[in-house]
């Protein structure tokens, strides 16, 4: 008798079940990001448009968007370039104004 317990997955079973999940996850931030310019009327440009599209179809082919695993974690779907720039399509979609890109404050004005 087996009292309804199953056997723990093996290795193999357990990457693939993480690689699926975070597959769905990096589809999910593309779709929510893309569905949230749409409802608040912002006009993505045609470069963001086509970057989500082509991030979107490389995730859902390959399970990942990037070939050199040095540009991104060894778990992610997104490098780490293209997770920055899904955020600041979603931060112009829910009407953020703009980060800086490096970091920096603008300096204070004198007194």
């Amino acid at each position: 008798m087996s009292f309804g317990r199953s056997k723990p997955p093996t290795p193999a079973e357990a990457r693939a079940k993480d690689k699926a999940r975070i597959k769905r996850a990096a589809l999910r931030a593309l779709k929510r990001t893309k569905a949230a310019a749409d409802k608040a009327g912002v006009k993505l440009s045609d470069w963001e448009g086509e970057f989500i599209d082509t991030v979107s179809e490389r995730v859902a082919t390959y399970g990942r968007a990037f070939a050199d695993p040095e540009k991104g974690g060894a778990g992610s779907a997104l490098s780490a370039l293209q997770t920055r720039k899904l955020k600041e399509i979603a931060a112009k979609a829910n009407g953020e104004p703009p980060k800086s890109r490096f970091g920096r404050k603008a300096p204070k004005a004198q007194s």
